[in-house]
């Protein structure tokens, strides 16, 4: 029989360890041996060298190559332009918005003489180019102001006439003839676009419907383009290639990188003729921007010549019905498979004031947001 004085033993778990083995030590139990950061660092790197090294590719950020633009040949002894000339006109101006020009009147010998005249221009002393060209806005000298942020470079916006306050800057002879001269055929790309789209000239030949404004700017190697260095709304603008040259579009794809051939015409459209077509017609905002090297220890002139409309102008969409030769055809126009109606078009623009949008878009220097969206309908 059990004693009653017996105690009761509690339950025990087997001995994992045997049966005179010891319990292996707690964590506090560990002696605390110091490991210096260096020895720390030292381990890590041995270890991470023992690691296979992944194989990893980073994007670039590379220009996109420069292209040669669409090429486009005047018939300089036509007075009437082929329909093969507009069929192209109207291809290049409604899917790229820029195109070169050959075959056109221009020597090559009035260019050069040109940009001479132009260099002679930034070799004067900056007092003297404010007094000879004040600031009548959009003409005259402008540099970089000394607090502003934005690298402009400098430049001079003339007449067609090339007017100065000077006398002694009267013979920019060269200069003035190029700038006629490229004025002159602007004007006829304006017809030959007008007649390409299917609407009536606005501006015609009247000098008192359109204005012009040769702009240049000197590009110096090493500094970075001037891409916020003024933006005037302009119908075509015109730049003669005097030699290989790369330039930067911001069209309406975005920035395109293009590279004419030399003794061509690059000829971009503007915002007017975008808004005149409803939209038909791409644009390019701005002027080309040089592509500069730090190898190049070359001058570069751009010469800009912009056709461009009186202060006091509205801008309007002018192509609002379809051209049809008669009834028929219009009738046929409103019989299209898809049932809709190709009488009219749906107006894409308000009408808007040329003096407020073009100061507006020069001093706000609005280049990634488009400024015609504020008056799209």
């Amino acid at each position: 029989m059990t004693s009653s004085t017996h105690k009761h033993q509690p339950h025990q778990l087997p001995n994992m360890y045997g049966a005179t083995a010891a319990p292996p030590p707690t964590p506090s139990a560990q002696p605390n041996i110091p490991v210096s950061t260096s020895d720390a660092a030292d381990a890590l790197s041995i270890l991470l060298h023992r690691l296979p090294s992944p194989t990893l590719t980073l994007p670039t950020r590379r220009s996109p190559p420069a292209t040669c633009p669409l090429t486009l040949s005047l018939n300089n002894n036509s007075t009437t332009a082929p329909a093969t000339l507009l069929d192209d006109l109207l291809s290049a101006s409604s899917q790229l918005g820029f195109f070169q020009l050959t075959d056109h009147s221009l020597p090559s010998q009035l260019a050069r003489s040109a940009e001479s005249d132009s260099l002679a221009l930034f070799d004067l002393p900056r007092d003297k180019k404010e007094s000879s060209f004040p600031k009548n806005w959009p003409f005259g000298y402008e540099a970089d102001d000394e607090d502003d942020d934005e690298e402009r470079g400098e430049s001079f916006r003339l007449d067609s006439s090339c007017s100065t306050e000077s006398a002694e800057l009267s013979s920019l002879d060269s200069l003035r003839e190029f700038t006629i001269a490229m004025e002159k055929l602007g004007v006829r790309i304006v017809e030959l676009l007008c007649s390409a789209v299917g609407f009536e000239n606005p501006i015609k030949e009247d000098p008192t419907r359109f204005c012009s404004l040769m702009w240049i700017t000197e590009g110096v190697p090493g500094n970075k383009p001037a891409l916020s260095g003024g933006f005037y709304p302009y119908i075509v603008g015109l730049q003669y290639q005097i030699r290989c040259q790369k330039y930067s579009l911001l069209a309406d794809s975005g920035w395109v990188s293009v590279s004419p051939q030399v003794d061509s015409v690059m000829v971009t459209l503007g915002d007017i003729a975008h808004v005149w077509s409803n939209g038909k017609l791409k644009k390019v905002r701005g002027r080309p921007v040089a592509h500069l090297g730090d190898t190049n220890n070359t001058r570069c002139i751009s010469m800009s010549l912009l056709v461009t409309l009186p202060a006091d102008s509205t801008i309007s969409p002018l192509l609002h019905k379809l051209v049809g030769s008669n009834d028929d055809e219009i009738e046929k126009d409103e019989e299209q498979s898809d049932g809709s109606s190709g009488e009219r078009e749906e107006r894409l623009f308000n009408s808007f004031s040329f003096e407020d949008y073009a100061w507006r878009v020069y001093h706000e220097r609005i280049l990634f947001k488009d400024p015609l969206d504020r008056y799209r309908i």
